[in-house]
Order: structure tokens, then sequence, then C-alpha cells
């Protein structure tokens, strides 16, 4: 299955500085090339989700039904595009309150798997894109690969002191998405397939030299 986490500010929308929020529907936009790098992924068959930690609801800057107003506004400037987010998972709480949907938590990647009605296992080999450290580690954690956009928080020097490094890094989400369509998850429908044909068809015998060999069952003479 295809499938694409993507955080928000930094990577969907300008990044509104360290320490500061998009409060406003006229303080979020687009970066350019964005809204078509989304369009390119929905016309490529992938399931787009955002997954984004929003702190200042949890700190009183601005109010959850803000959040949401500026979400929908988000949502339709990616529809009127051509594009489609299947879902937006936010966490607004603030960094100390100890909770489990804040990244690098995976609770929010676990829920929208479920909702496609897979596991964690459907998201390996697929990508996470995001601009901070705390993307990269999310990514890594439910076993994404991981592709750092330098068009937010971080730069490019900052990736050498972290203990978990993206798989690339690249100038925004456009280019992210180049990558991502040159290296596509593998289809698990066919892998799972593949391997029940293994399993029914085919025996592992060890010969005296440590290899193994595949041999067919009809082939063998008992």
């Amino acid at each position: 299955m295809k499938i694409v986490f993507l955080d928000r500010d930094g990577v969907i929308n300008e990044f509104p500085g360290n320490g500061n929020y998009v409060t406003k529907v006229k303080d979020f936009h687009f970066i350019p090339g964005s809204l078509e790098a989304i369009k390119t992924l929905s016309d490529n068959g992938y399931n787009i989700f955002v997954v984004s930690n929003q702190a200042g609801v949890g700190k009183g800057v601005y109010t959850e039904k803000k959040l949401k107003h500026i979400t929908r506004n988000m949502l339709k400037g990616v529809k009127a595009y051509g594009g489609k987010i299947i879902k937006v998972y936010y966490c607004t709480h603030r960094s100390d309150a100890g909770c489990k949907c804040r990244k690098p938590e995976i609770t929010s990647i676990k829920k929208a798997v479920k909702s496609l009605g897979k596991t964690l296992k459907s998201v390996q080999s697929n990508f996470f894109i995001g601009d901070t450290k705390s993307d990269i580690l999310t990514g890594y954690n439910a076993g994404c690969k991981t592709i750092l956009a330098l068009s937010g928080r971080a730069k490019r020097s900052d990736v050498n002191s972290w203990g978990v490094k993206p798989d690339f890094i690249t100038k925004n989400l456009a280019s992210a998405v180049k990558i991502v369509i040159e290296n596509p998850a593998p289809d698990e429908d066919l892998v799972d397939s593949n391997l029940t044909f293994l399993e029914e068809n085919v025996l592992a015998l060890s010969s005296d030299n440590g290899k193994m060999i595949m041999v067919k069952k009809e082939s063998l003479i008992i």
C-alpha cells in the first residue's frame, strides 16, 4: 500500500519561525510547489496523512477552534488544486505534558494505518517527510524511510549531531516527492502472494556445503 506521512509547518506551508505558530488562516501560506507535490502523490495513488505537533493550543496561544479553521482552509486549498489528504493528525499538548500522541511517538501513524485496515507493517519502506529532528525520528520509529526537507526549521548542518539521520535530504516537498515516486515501496499484496506461493510449493533443503537449495514440492519423489 502506498502511504506518505507529511509534517505540516515547514513542509506544506511556510515555517512561522522558532517559537512561533500559525494562529490564523491569513498567516498560512503554502510553500511554492507544495500543492503540486501533493497532487502528484495523489495522482500516483498515495494515501497522504499529515502528522503535526501544534503545542500552541496547549500553551493557550490559539484555540483548537482556530486550528480546525486553519486545517479546513488547508484541505480546501489542496482539494482545489487536485490533491487529497486522507486525514490530519495533531498533537496539541505541550512538550512537557507527557502525552503519547506527540512526535516522535508514533500513535498517530498507528491510527492512520488502522483507518486503512492495515497494520504498522504497511508503512515499512514508505516515507515520512518532515523538517525537524523529531519528524525524522518519528519516521524511523515507525519503520518508514525518511526525507528531511530543508524548507523549514532544520538546516543541513544540524543533521551532523543527530543520532538518527534521514535517509534523504532535499530542498522542499516538491523535490522530496520526486524521491518518493522514484523509490516506491514493494506492493504488500504481491509480497504476501509470493510468500504464500513459496510456502505452498517450495521446500528449502540444506545441502552438504551449508547452502540452501530451493526445490518444488511436486519435483520430490518420496
